[in-house]
């Protein structure tokens, strides 16, 4: 079964830090771009970040200096490790893959960052 869990959201106080896994299974997230969205309440989904097939890391503007993304081929995750949190960075938070026509979202774990 091709399919992607999120999990590690929570509550923190503004300046913390939280971890996010997404656990694949059915495909490799080595040899794939694997990419991290979130979505506040009331917003549109928004990018975060991206983990090319060939190492490159991505990350939005907000995001930048804050947010790692990697991964661990061999057991199919990817994480998205957060630092220094703001309560703007609130949303829920998502594992995405596309390739060609197909395209993937797991359920999404919360995040909340409170002040």
């Amino acid at each position: 079964q091709v399919q992607l869990v999120e999990s590690g959201g929570g509550s923190v106080q503004a300046g913390g830090s939280l971890g996010l896994t997404c656990q694949a299974s059915g495909f490799s997230v080595n040899v794939n771009d694997m990419h991290w969205y979130r979505q506040a309440p009331g917003k549109e989904r928004e990018f975060v970040a991206t983990i090319t097939r060939n190492e490159g890391k991505i990350y939005a503007d907000p995001v930048k200096g804050r947010f790692t993304v990697s991964r661990d081929g061999a057991k199919r995750r990817v994480f998205l490790q957060m630092n220094n949190l703001k309560p703007e960075d609130t949303a829920v938070y998502y594992c995405h893959f596309v390739r060609g026509t197909f395209t993937l979202w797991g359920q999404g774990t919360q995040v909340t960052v409170s002040s």
